[in-house]
């Protein structure tokens, strides 16, 4: 397969080529020329209004519902999702029916999911059933393709548990990622303790229920010298907890989901469910402290934490609504009208190598691993712009910056009429 695409601006920090509008020659999945204008016949010439392009975008926390609850979405439609939404590797979470948690189901997602252009890097359950009790067989599910090992969403409480897969993990070099969340703390509650739920009369979780967990896991990676990611902290403490243990030395990343950086529970004053996610909207002093901590680096990507629900589990009164929100096709637009466009290609492609895909860059003899877009189309998010079988949406309604054309990856396109 040969591929020019013409006319396109590079949006690369680390290519030689940053900010320069180019032809790009791409033969076999691989760059072969980067010119001013090149000339030559190939299969497909892709030119495109406004055509920027970067490395391939990456998300650390995506759910989709196969197997077990596809009527909320399918691998292959998932994969399509993220496809259309510029997204050429996605970490895909364990919370399936039944929990990946075992060997044999990593085998089945790599497996139907070998021939598509998105690469899924699949996350084992760190216990079985993802219930906390007993540990998942971690070793074979990493010898069979699984990159890391959590129960999504759930903290583990039984510190010795915890203490334990991580120093089994480093026999391996294995990642362990931990939802830093104290149980007893956050049972039942609705939103973020604060002004506004003492005012909307909800149950509410305050921050020490992430910062007391969050202090105990610390401890533990201290102890253990393990490898361990947090998952979507939200709380201006964390962001402090965080920069101290690496300035320890301690091999730890986070990262922060989407939604907690754009809005605050201030929007839960609707009482519209589609603001209903886990962890919780916090306050703006939180939300400035996640920005800055993304921006410094402390905090190591950020996620569109993609999750998608049956309507009727979100299409009800608030307090008996489900926690999460889809977020691949609005990921682009929210970020890039937050940041602008550097600071978001940044934000969507750093965190690869800590989940064992490699982070490419634009040049010549360097595989073409790409997202293509147009930065610079406002738009409002609507259900038009939802690809996901499920339409639980936070950003729908949002007035978006950007436009993405596809990818390219794996030696093969994928590129929007």
């Amino acid at each position: 397969m040969v591929l020019l695409l013409k006319s396109a601006k590079i949006i690369d920090a680390n290519s030689p080529f940053h900010h320069q509008t180019k032809d790009i020659l791409v033969e076999d999945g691989i760059i072969k020329s980067i010119e001013n204008q090149i000339n030559k016949e190939t299969n497909k010439v892709i030119e495109l209004n406004n055509l920027h392009l970067s490395p391939g975008w990456f998300d650390s926390s995506v759910s989709f519902g196969e197997p077990g609850f596809e009527e909320r979405e399918t691998l292959q439609n998932g994969l399509d999702t993220a496809m259309k939404s510029g997204f050429t590797h996605l970490v895909l979470n364990p919370n399936t029916n039944p929990v990946l948690d075992n060997s044999s189901f990593i085998q089945h997602i790599l497996n139907k999911s070998a021939s598509h252009i998105v690469d899924i890097l699949p996350t084992g359950a760190l216990t079985e059933r993802s219930e906390g009790q007993n540990m998942a067989e971690l070793f074979d599910m990493y010898s069979n393709g699984a990159v890391a090992f959590g129960d999504y969403k759930r903290s583990i409480n039984d510190a010795n548990l915890l203490k334990i897969a991580m120093q089994y993990s480093k026999s391996f070099q294995a990642l362990i990622q931990v939802f830093s969340l104290d149980q007893h703390l956050s049972t039942d509650t609705q939103m973020h303790e604060g002004p506004v739920s003492t005012a909307l009369g909800l149950k509410a979780m305050p921050r020490i229920a992430e910062v007391i967990q969050l202090k105990r896991d610390l401890e533990l990676v201290k102890y253990t010298d393990a490898k361990v990611h947090f998952c979507c902290i939200s709380t201006a403490e964390s962001v402090s907890l965080i920069e101290q243990a690496k300035n320890e030395g301690l091999d730890v990343t986070c990262s922060v989901a989407l939604s907690n950086l754009y809005f605050t529970d201030k929007v839960l004053e609707s009482f519209d469910s589609k603001y209903k996610i886990w962890p919780p909207l916090r306050e703006t002093s939180d939300q400035e402290a996640l920005i800055e901590g993304l921006k410094k680096g402390i905090i190591d990507m950020v996620t569109c934490d993609h999750l998608p629900l049956n309507i009727e589990l979100k299409n009800t009164e608030f307090e008996h609504a489900e926690f999460g929100s889809i977020g691949l096709e609005s990921a682009f637009g929210a970020l890039n009208k937050l940041f602008g466009l550097d600071e978001s290609v940044e934000f969507l492609t750093r965190g690869k190598s800590r989940f064992n895909a490699t982070r490419t860059h634009i040049d010549v003899e360097q595989p073409a691993v790409l997202s293509l877009f147009d930065p610079d189309i406002n738009r409002t998010f609507s259900e038009e712009d939802i690809h996901s079988k499920s339409k639980n949406a936070i950003f729908e309604g949002e007035d978006l910056k950007g436009k993405v054309y596809g990818i390219i990856n794996n030696g093969k396109y994928y590129v929007s009429e």
